[in-house]
């Protein structure tokens, strides 16, 4: 099974640096998926090739995600899960941008099931995908400011007298 996987694995690797090296940042193995790094302005035309390839078929967003690293230079990112029903194959694809330009090209062009993802991912990361149909709030209210899901405020509440760090191993 490991094999075959593997194989799989090189053959979407060797079909994307055919056409898409240098905009590849990078490929790793976690667990037992294949994560793609790619560059923002060129994630739509790698997402639409996945897809088309006759021997990839990656025709399944499984899910669409967004991810927040603030330490790093371009913390805010998109996470995309895929699935190839034909070779029973997933792999993750990354890509990241500026917390100053939280903007990507919208998926419901390749598959209509990014419509609900992305609208969730504005909603709690801030992140506009450009091109979406109806892109707005589904989850918070209209009037809610902020992005619940990124990482700006700290865990706990640094004002507190109350608490007995010993119990927390401080």
């Amino acid at each position: 099974m490991f094999v075959v996987q593997q194989e799989l694995n090189d053959r979407v690797k060797m079909a994307l640096d055919a056409r898409f090296r240098e905009d590849i940042l990078s490929y790793e193995q976690q667990y037992d998926m294949m994560v793609i790094t790619v560059n923002k302005k060129c994630i739509n035309e790698i997402l639409r090739f996945l897809y088309d390839e006759t021997f990839l078929k990656f025709q399944f967003l499984t899910t669409l995600c967004g991810i927040h690293y603030p330490e790093s230079d371009k913390p805010l990112g998109v996470v995309y899960h895929l699935h190839s029903f034909k070779n029973n194959q997933r792999i993750r694809i990354k890509t990241f941008t500026e917390i100053n330009n939280p903007v990507f090209p919208t998926a419901t062009n390749i598959w209509k099931t990014a419509n609900w993802m992305e609208r969730e991912t504005f909603d709690f990361f801030g992140l506009v995908f450009d091109g979406h149909p109806n892109l707005k709030r589904i989850l918070n209210t209209d009037d809610f400011e902020g992005f619940p899901l990124r990482k700006e405020f700290p865990l706990e509440d640094q004002t507190r007298e109350d608490k007995n760090n010993s119990m927390f191993g401080r």
